[in-house]
């Protein structure tokens, strides 16, 4: 059996039975609908996987509708591992740090081919990372002040999550300088993530060796898992880079959120429009039992 979810962004609430009704009425489903959030999110079962998912995931892009089909039994996860940088927050930390220091436009080239996979991601770190020397180790701190925001939802995601006894872990290609900081705003149980070499107060244009990569974050994953005595389909994972394509093939549930082009190619499971309460509303949680904080 499978469940078939259906969302849209929660600031935008136009989710209406007339959208819906069509698929529901071709997939010979074996529930009614579900309405999770009146407006933005609901569900319902079928026996078989659609041989034309992709037909009608096209045709609600067009509308701005996310629609994720994935098997029903184990749907809701014991523990979530994210990625950072335009995932649980909305920037990219190296771009917003180059960007004080006046390389802005160099390291954000660099960036944007290395989340696109064009770029090896290790050898493209060091190349940016270079470019930030001699920066001083207190332009950190005016980032993460000034030019960090949240993604929309993460606050919901974290706190229903550990409500209901998840393990949420950050495992970042980006710095611990920022993870870290997350990680105690978030209340994520650990944060993982590269380390960058200061002295005397100012950066040295090195990361410390060896570095969180696409390989280091499926490593990850497996040492959580087996530390907490679960599996990898015990794990809900989201990211939106080519640095994250191992991790999501790994997870019992890999999802691409607002992701890159090449990473929208490999990940069937892509959400574009909603928030990152769509992950709640994919593990079947219901808007009633969100926990706000």
């Amino acid at each position: 059996m499978y469940t078939v979810s259906i969302f849209a962004n929660p600031e935008i609430p136009f989710l209406s039975p007339e959208i819906v009704q069509p698929v529901f009425d071709n997939w010979k489903p074996i529930s009614q609908i579900r309405w999770l959030m009146i407006g933005v999110a609901c569900e319902f079962d079928v026996l078989n996987y659609p041989r034309d998912f992709e037909f009608y995931w096209n045709e609600f892009q067009k509308l701005s509708v996310d629609l994720v089909i994935q098997p029903t039994a184990g749907r809701q996860k014991r523990v979530l591992i994210a990625d950072m940088d335009s995932t649980i927050i909305q920037q990219e930390c190296i771009d917003e740090l180059a960007s004080e220091f006046g390389v802005g436009e160099q390291v954000s080239v660099i960036t944007r081919k290395s989340m696109n996979g064009e770029l090896n991601f290790e050898n493209a770190l060091r190349a940016r990372v270079h470019l930030l020397k001699g920066a001083p180790f207190s332009l950190i701190e005016k980032v993460l002040k000034n030019k960090i925001s949240l993604v929309p939802g993460v606050r919901r995601l974290l706190a229903t999550m550990k409500h209901n006894g998840a393990y949420c872990a950050l495992v970042s290609g980006g710095f611990t300088v920022f993870s870290e900081a997350i990680q105690v705003d978030l209340g994520f149980d650990e944060s993982r993530a590269n380390v960058l070499i200061v002295e005397n107060g100012f950066l040295t244009g090195y990361v410390q060796e060896p570095i969180l990569g696409r390989n280091s974050k499926v490593v990850a994953l497996n040492q959580i898992t087996h530390r907490l005595g679960v599996s990898a389909k015990d794990v809900i994972a989201v990211g939106d880079g080519a640095n994250d394509l191992g991790m999501l093939a790994v997870a019992g549930f890999g999802l691409a959120l607002h992701a890159k082009p090449s990473v929208q190619k490999e990940v069937k499971n892509r959400v574009n429009f909603g928030d990152l309460t769509s992950l709640l509303f994919l593990q079947g949680y219901s808007s009633k039992n969100f926990i706000t904080v």
